[in-house]
């Protein structure tokens, strides 16, 4: 292959299977009507009509800003009342007792890019849970970083310590920093959170690490599903945990206002670092400003301005909550409807909490879904499972389905 890339570039190709297969669901629709698709493939929330949802409270404000307010340039940190109101939302009555700051990026993915460029070095190893979103392996790859996992659930599908612990251990014997990745609450893909009591011993076990003198420890806590994973202080009550930690701890929280605010393609969200050290908040911020210029210079001003509008005003902070809350239950009836069913028929589905997605555990997924695509079900294929996004399936086409796939897998001899 004829090549005038750099070394580091040379070979690069993306393959998106969750937007392949979107594109494949939406032709399907076009052809046959949407009533005979099932779309389980984005992480976006439709209504029970199929139309994606823009909440109404975001979309007014959104709607009704100024020329300068939708076409300005934003500071590179982010509008300081949008970054007030981000630790807000993100945080509620569970704010940490620590030195915070927070810089605007671009959606809870540009966090992530931060976290593995700023606390990393090219060739170090990134670790995160092995059920996990494919974009941190991109990103990892992109900056000359690897991405390992460790298994995220013992035999009885709760927190695997043991497995966390050696793999912890391991990167602590070969590298100064080590970056730890954790997606919850409402994990991307299994609707997995860890608990509270988990977040205690995984917490106590770091503090035991770096208290031997080696080491700093970064966590990267992707909340992308917070705000539909549970009830809204209890869901949050965990950050509370992230305060008075050992300064060699630094906690990095990547909120996005794509889910919980509807606005995916506006690509905001903020990067919020916790520590006990004052120097260390204010080196988070001065680094991670750098990169944003460096990246994307500054994020879009009007999705900043239309959430710190909202969380500014009680009345609309109301309106906003409660018209949300509608969709988290929505979705928790949907995710309630395939759990039960799955029971019935004895489909294998690992643990949901809450959030977008429902996975199924299997070998063979690939095969699984080109077979489902036969019946216009369309899912996608993980390396080790069948991710469902229950957000954007309504309850009329969730009923039944955990049983069609359970024949499919059956007839494919994949159970």
């Amino acid at each position: 292959m004829i090549s005038v890339a750099a070394k580091h570039a040379k070979g690069k190709k993306l393959k998106d299977v969750i937007f392949v297969t979107a594109g494949q669901a939406a032709e399907d629709t076009r052809q046959n009507g949407r009533d005979v698709v099932i779309n389980g493939t984005l992480g976006a929330i439709y209504d029970e009509e199929g139309r994606l949802v823009f909440l109404e409270t975001v979309k007014q404000e959104y709607l009704g800003l100024g020329d300068a307010e939708h076409i300005g340039y934003a500071p590179i940190a982010g509008i300081p009342e949008f970054l007030a109101a981000a630790e807000q939302a993100c945080f509620s009555e569970s704010r940490p007792d620590a030195h915070i700051r927070s810089i605007a990026t671009a959606g809870g993915t540009g966090g992530i890019h931060h976290i593995i460029h700023n606390y990393t070095d090219p060739g170090d190893e990134v670790l995160t849970a092995d059920w996990y979103w494919g974009s941190y392996r991109t990103i990892c790859s992109d900056t000359g970083r690897t991405l390992v996992t460790y298994t995220l659930f013992d035999e009885q599908n709760r927190f695997n310590h043991d497995a966390f612990q050696n793999r912890v251990n391991e990167l602590a014997a070969k590298q100064t920093n080590v970056v730890v990745i954790f997606n919850s609450p409402g994990n991307n893909p299994t609707g997995y959170s860890v608990e509270d009591n988990d977040w205690d011993s995984i917490l106590q076990f770091l503090k035991d690490l770096v208290a031997i003198g080696r080491n700093n420890v970064i966590l990267g806590i992707d909340v992308a599903y917070l705000d539909f994973s549970g009830e809204k202080e209890e869901v949050r009550g965990f950050f509370k945990k992230f305060g008075n930690l050992p300064k060699e701890i630094l906690t990095c929280v990547c909120y996005s206002l794509s889910k919980g605010f509807t606005m995916y393609g506006q690509r905001v969200g903020a990067l919020i670092g916790i520590s006990s050290n004052e120097e260390i908040a204010e080196e988070f911020l001065d680094i991670n400003k750098c990169t944003s210029r460096a990246t994307w210079s500054n994020i879009c001003r009007p999705a900043m301005r239309t959430m710190a509008n909202i969380m500014a005003d009680p009345e609309k902070v109301k309106a906003y909550e409660a018209e949300r809350n509608c969709y988290y239950q929505l979705i928790c009836d949907r995710a309630e409807i395939f759990k039960r069913e799955a029971a019935e028929v004895g489909l294998p589905m690992l643990p949901y909490r809450g959030g977008f997605f429902i996975t199924i555990p299997t070998e063979s997924a690939t095969a699984i879904c080109e077979e489902l695509k036969k019946d216009h079900i369309y899912v996608i294929a993980l390396t080790n499972g069948i991710r469902i996004a229950a957000c954007g399936i309504p309850k009329f086409q969730m009923t039944g389905l955990a049983e069609k796939i359970y024949n499919t897998m059956k007839a494919l001899g994949k159970l």
